[in-house]
This record gives structure tokens, C-alpha cells and sequence, in this order.
């Protein structure tokens, strides 16, 4: 054989040879990963070849399954109050594929979790169908309902989380403009172009804003200013007038801060009253001498800079909330009212309102309560989690009775509840560098206690851009305080 054709023979020789272990490698290394691959067809078959288990809302399902005919998927997921809910159960979708609860929690809604085993082997000698488990959340559906209702009348793009601050059960958390999982909930090209149609909304009813998007908290972040000067010893009597003086100048800068209410009630104001009026001069001055490491290191305590949901979440894994390194004394002073380059999801400032109502310890949020079998088994439980003790119960003490005076006597009025405790704070937040022409959000914070204990703490975010309202008229308190104000009526039963 002449030297080319025995290189040709060489060279097909290791053709063949890397053929052979390329098969091999896909059918012995990668053959688990491609059989569950999500966009392996014969995966999303199985996935809706029985009815699926169902999403649990105060003991009743808000999803279901319908028998379809002419395709290969037989069954196709159907949603209860779809829009309410979107934010909780995610879609499933024949075309479009999984979110949220529906994407974290498949197997056992399929029923094709490992501990089904035993159950699928006696179904295939009875000759039963497969049955997928539910997913017991613990949402309030009278507390959902009263957010979602709030965020629809404003007609305005927003969040509402509410949290049980003993526990961390997400009581209630909506986001609006949302959307129907149920209308592209199959394969057909008209589903498809329905779900092209949310992606293209300006409105972006896809957006999981709970979670999922991050704000500057404005001056509901004064809280936690608060929390920090006192765990740092910068304030010791909430009740003595300050040396912070208003307007005020901001350190290296020219730049004057004022207040909404005005020099006279701000001017050296005590951190009580600074609350009550959301003094910006008070809480600069209070971030600046706590510094940057004090600030960041209190708001960590709290979740900030963390992946804090990834345990009792799944794919519901929130975006991380922001307290920057390294900033300088601006910087520093700015966060203090909640702007600068300070972000916060919703979900975020309800778990910094909830530890302070639960004096200072900070729970993990969760919002699967358990976990059904077929035969509706209890296969998990959750066990409420201790995330921190983010301040001292001390702290935590004052930082109520300062909330509690301000909705009594301050800007949060509105939340107001006759017979229960109730502690608040308003805000809005600047964006854009030209703060006479963007419309600021709009923020509130709050707490409600009972005499037998049970409280509900909730924070509101409404983004007003495409509400036909003026820059003078935003207002947390205005806005969301009543908002709130509902919301905890719903869960403590007002």
C-alpha cells in the first residue's frame, strides 16, 4: 500500500475510533442528562401525559389539567385566577416550558419523583394511571387577593409582599401588570404568538418584580438606618434632638438635601421625629457616622448582598438586593435615605420590615408549606428557619415604637387598623438624574400585631410610570398605605 492511501486508511481508522467514542460517551456519560434534558421532546411528552398534581392556595387548588385531543401531549395545564396567582405558580407550558413553582417542584407534580417508585410499579400492575402530588404554598388567598386587587385599581406596574415575621410563610406576593398561564399554556402557533406578545409589553407582565427586579428602597430604607445607628452606637435616645442640621450638605459636594417637610420640622430633629416626617438630613448624618462597613454590614445582616432564597426557592431564586463595597462618604450618605447606588428587591424590604416587627430575628422566607404525595401523603414539611438575628431585640423595640409613632402621628397614617398595632414607614425613590422630570416610585412599609400575637408584616412597591398621575402626587403613604393597610386586614382578620 503507497504512503497516501495507507494516511487515508490511518486517518478514517481514527474517524471511526472517535465515532465510537462519541456513542459511547453519550449513551454511558451523558445518557441521564439527555433523557431529562427539558428540551428533549419525549421529556415534555411525559411531563403532560397525566394530569399533573395541583398548586394548593388555602386548602384549594388554583391549577388543574385538561384532557386534550390531536396532539402528542395529552393533558394541558389549566390556572385558576391565573393573573393573582402567576407570580406564585410560574407557567407549564407545552411550547414555552416551566417557571417558578411549576419548574421547581415538577417531578413531584408529574409524578415522576424518585419516591414515587413504589406507587407507579403497583399502578402499572392495576393499571392506573400515573398521578402526580400537589404543592401546598402558604399563601393567604384573602391576602393575595387584597394586594392584587390594591395593584389593579392603580392600574400601575408594582409588588406586594407580605410575610408572617415569626415564620417566614409568604403570606401574600403579587405582581402587576401580570399575566394568564392558561393562554399559552399549550403548542399551538397561537399560543405561541400570545407569549411572544407578553415578552414585546412595555408592561412587561412577565416580570416576577417581587423577586426578580431590584429599586433604590427610598426612605423606607431609613429603618434600617435607624437599626444601624443604634447597633453602632451613633444614637442612643431616639427622643434627643440631633445635630443634623437642614438643608444638608453633602460631605465633598455643594449639594443640599432638603426634606418634603420642610427645614423648620427637620432641623436637628431627633431620630423619632426624623421618622415621623422622614427627615432626609437625620438619616445622611446617621449613615455617615455608622460609615460604609457599619451600613453594609447591618444591612447584610438583614439579606442584603446574598442568595438568601436559594434553599426554599428553587427557580424561585430572588435577585440579589445591593448594599455596594468601598463606597465613599457621598455615597455612604446617600443610603441613608435609600438612593444612591443602594438596590432592593420588594421581597427584600418586607423580610427587613418582618425581622424588625419580630424583634430583630430575621426568618428565612418560604412559601411551600408541604409537600403531597398522590394519596395525599405527607412527603415534606417546612420547618421555619432562623436566617439572623439582625439586630438586638432592644433595637428591634426602638425601631417599633418609632414606626408605630409615625403611623400615629406621621406619614403613615393610612395603614392605620383599629384594634391592632400597626407600625409604618412611606417612601419614594428618586431614579434618573433629573429628579424634576422622572416620576419617583412609590414605596411603603408595615407591620400589624394583634393582642394574641399574630402579626403580618408587608411591603408595597408601585412604579407609577404609566399611571397618568404628576411627580407632586406620588406618595408611598398615599399610594400604598392603604394598600397595606388591606393586605394585613385580609390576613389578621380585620
Amino acid at each position: 500500500m503507497n504512503r497516501p492511501l495507507r494516511h487515508i486508511a490511518i486517518f478514517c481508522g481514527l474517524l471511526m475510533l472517535a465515532l465510537l467514542v462519541r456513542t459511547n460517551w453519550l449513551q454511558y456519560a451523558k445518557s441521564e442528562e439527555l433523557a431529562t434534558h427539558e428540551n428533549n421532546r419525549r421529556v415534555k411528552i411525559n411531563q403532560f401525559a397525566t394530569p399533573r398534581g395541583d398548586i394548593i392556595v388555602g386548602g384549594k387548588a388554583v391549577t388543574g389539567s385538561k384532557l386534550v385531543e390531536g396532539t402528542d401531549f395529552k393533558y394541558q395545564r389549566t390556572f385558576k385566577q391565573g393573573p393573582m396567582y402567576a407570580p406564585v405558580t410560574g407557567y407549564a407550558s407545552q411550547a414555552q416550558g416551566m417557571s417558578l413553582l411549576e419548574k421547581t417542584y415538577d417531578s413531584i407534580l408529574s409524578g415522576q419523583d424518585e419516591r414515587f417508585a413504589f406507587r407507579h410499579a403497583k399502578d402499572i400492575l392495576t393499571g392506573e394511571e400515573r398521578r402526580g402530588g400537589d404543592v401546598v404554598t402558604t399563601i393567604d388567598p384573602k391576602a393575595q387577593e387584597a394586594a392584587y386587587k390594591g395593584l389593579s385599581d392603580l392600574d400601575a406596574r408594582g409588588a406586594v409582599v407580605a410575610l408572617e415575621p415569626s415564620t417566614g410563610k409568604v403570606l401574600a406576593m403579587v405582581s402587576t401588570p401580570s399575566y394568564d398561564p392558561s393562554v399559552f399554556a399549550g403548542n399551538s402557533f397561537k399560543e405561541g404568538d400570545k407569549f411572544q406578545a407578553l415578552i414585546d409589553d412595555k408592561g412587561k407582565p412577565l416580570a416576577n418584580r417581587p423577586l426578580r427586579e431590584t429599586f433604590p428602597p427610598g426612605s423606607t430604607f431609613k429603618i434600617l438606618t435607624a437599626a444601624a445607628a443604634l447597633e453602632h452606637g451613633v444614637v442612643d435616645d431616639v427622643d434627643a434632638r440631633t445635630d443634623a442640621v437642614s438643608p444638608y450638605q453633602l460631605p465633598l459636594s455643594t449639594n443640599k438635601i432638603s426634606s418634603e417637610a420642610g427645614d423648620a420640622a427637620c432641623n436637628k430633629a431627633s431620630l423619632k421625629v426624623a421618622m415621623q416626617f422622614s427627615c432626609n438630613n437625620v438619616f445622611l448624618d446617621a449613615a455617615l457616622k455608622v460609615g460604609d462597613q457599619g451600613m453594609r454590614e447591618t444591612a447584610e445582616k438583614f439579606g442584603f448582598n446574598e442568595d438568601v432564597y436559594s434553599d426554599a426557592f428553587g427557580d424561585m431564586l430572588a435577585t440579589k438586593s445591593l448594599y455596594p463595597d468601598k463606597l465613599d462618604k457621598p455615597g455612604t450618605a446617600l443610603t441613608g435615605m435609600g438612593q444612591g447606588s443602594l438596590t432592593s428587591t420588594p421581597m427584600q424590604m418586607a423580610m427587613v420590615t418582618a425581622a424588625l416587627a419580630n424583634n430583630g430575628k430575621l426568618m428565612q422566607p418560604y412559601i411551600v408549606d408541604k409537600l403531597l404525595g398522590p394519596d395525599l401523603s405527607t412527603l415534606e414539611e417546612h420547618e421555619p428557619k432562623l436566617m439572623s438575628q439582625a439586630v438586638s431585640e432592644e433595637t428591634a423595640a426602638k425601631i417599633q415604637e418609632m414606626m408605630e409613632f409615625t403611623a400615629k402621628e406621621g406619614s403613615a397614617q393610612r395603614a392605620l387598623i383599629d384594634g391592632v398595632t400597626v407600625g409604618g414607614k412611606t417612601g419614594t425613590a428618586q431614579r434618573g438624574d433629573d429628579v424634576t422630570k422622572e416620576v419617583p416610585y412609590g414605596w411603603f412599609v408595615s407591620y400589624g400585631k394583634k393582642p394574641d400575637g399574630q402579626s403580618v408584616a408587608v411591603a408595597v412597591f408601585i412604579d407609577p410610570t404609566a399611571m397618568d398621575i404628576s411627580r407632586s402626587d406620588i406618595s408611598g403613604g398615599g399610594l400604598g398605605g392603604p394598600i397595606a393597610r388591606n393586605v394585613m386586614k385580609a390576613v389578621l382578620g380585620k
